[in-house]
């Protein structure tokens, strides 16, 4: 709820909300006048009394306050609430390449889409909510409820929603996960297809709200590189890029994953697809497996690397680097000469220019020349906010490796 509690910042500091961010951290606070719950909406000023906005607040977290406006008149109401997503809906309507890339994707993106905090995705007709901030939760059923209206009015009915606020990042906002249905049960085993190929999602049990749908068109981009080829597909999770690879006439794909789970739920996918004669999977860790290969004088034409986050603090850093650069180097060995090495880092810690020097240092390491295809990111219904650093973590690059003939 909204009171009349002022927070005013130090001389100085706010440099990320007034460059376009949503985040004021607790050390830019200089005083805070009046009284407030945890999660109310307040007004933030500059140090000078400059009017900056309105957020919501949460002591227990160093994110002390996620903005939701800039304009200091603006009740956080549900005409606000009704405006933000709509617009989130008709972005996503308007940026995905085909109309049938809606049945399954990301349709509220936080900060992104100006609702801090709040993730919703849309797997056919289910959504899938996580909220990872405290201010937002009294936001969250009055957006859902919003959202399957908007969703309605252009024919698509929802028949359940679930809600996966089970990410460690509730601790910090000193709330508790939360994993439940929000309204009725249902069946939240949902098919969905994406680029031609068909998934059973388990949105109760799968990574994050259930599949990974920021990679959408890097899988797509995929298709044309792998066709007729020999691939092998790292960190398959749900068999994404090695479906994909499979759909688009591969001749022979083995992905790995150290879940068993996981392993299970692609094979079952390869054979949806009917791709159980060229597409398999197997678990292992892929660390100790690459080498094993190696070993043995496998080569493939094609590697693909989609490890997990190898750092989610900025402190972590200097050992993820070595992690990418010990993946990379493991699966350059493995890649036929004139074959191609596509790689990815989903931490926002990870830079463009810090990934792309490690990806150098490997490949220094393995002795092989690259020649880069295309650099790519997260798909845009993953929209990145400029100055909102943590909406841009994916990147995705591609490589022919070649040798000098």
């Amino acid at each position: 709820m909204e009171n009349h509690t002022v927070v005013t910042l130090k001389k100085g500091e706010g440099r990320t909300l007034k460059a376009g961010g949503l985040w004021i951290f607790d050390n830019e606070i200089d005083t805070i006048m009046g009284t407030f719950r945890n999660g109310d909406v307040v007004t933030v000023h500059d140090f000078d009394g400059y009017p900056m906005g309105k957020g919501f607040i949460n002591q227990n977290s160093k994110i002390r306050i996620r903005m939701m406006t800039r304009h200091t008149e603006q009740e956080i109401d549900e005409e606000v609430l009704r405006m933000r997503v709509q617009n989130a809906w008709d972005y996503r309507k308007t940026v995905m390449t085909k109309a049938e890339d809606l049945n399954a994707c990301r349709v509220i993106f936080g900060e992104a889409d100006f609702l801090p905090g709040l993730v919703v995705d849309k797997y056919a007709d289910v959504l899938v909510v996580q909220c990872l901030a405290l201010g937002m939760e009294q936001f969250k059923e009055t957006i859902v409820s919003l959202l399957k209206e908007i969703l309605a009015a252009d024919g698509i009915e929802i028949r359940g929603v679930y809600e996966r606020s089970d990410a460690n990042e509730r601790k910090k906002e000193g709330i508790s996960k939360v994993k439940d249905f929000i309204g009725e049960p249902f069946d939240t085993n949902v098919e969905i297809v994406e680029n031609g190929v068909h998934y059973m999602v388990d949105v109760v049990n799968g990574q994050k709200t259930g599949f990974f749908l920021d990679q959408k068109y890097n899988r797509l981009a995929m298709q044309r590189i792998c066709r007729g080829k020999k691939v092998l597909d790292c960190f398959t999770h749900m068999g994404t890029f090695a479906l994909n690879a499979g759909i688009a006439g591969a001749s022979d794909v083995t992905g790995l994953d150290i879940s068993e789970f996981a392993v299970e739920q692609a094979t079952a996918n390869a054979r949806r697809n009917g791709l159980q004669n060229t597409v398999h999977f197997r678990c292992a860790n892929v660390l100790d497996e690459l080498p094993k290969l190696a070993e043995a004088g496998e080569k493939y034409d094609v590697v693909i690397l989609d490890p997990p986050a190898f750092t989610k603090s900025r402190e972590a850093t200097k050992n993820a680097i070595k992690g990418y650069r010990e993946i990379n180097m493991k699966g350059l060995k493995l890649v036929k000469d004139g074959g191609y090495l596509a790689t990815c880092s989903c931490s926002h810690f990870m830079t463009q220019e810090l990934f792309t020097k490690t990806i150098r240092e490997a490949a220094r390491s393995a002795h092989k020349r690259l020649r880069q295809v295309e650099f790519r990111t997260q798909a845009p219904d993953h929209p990145i906010l400029w100055a909102a650093d943590e909406s841009y973590y994916l990147k995705f690059l591609v490589f022919q490796v070649v040798d000098e003939k």
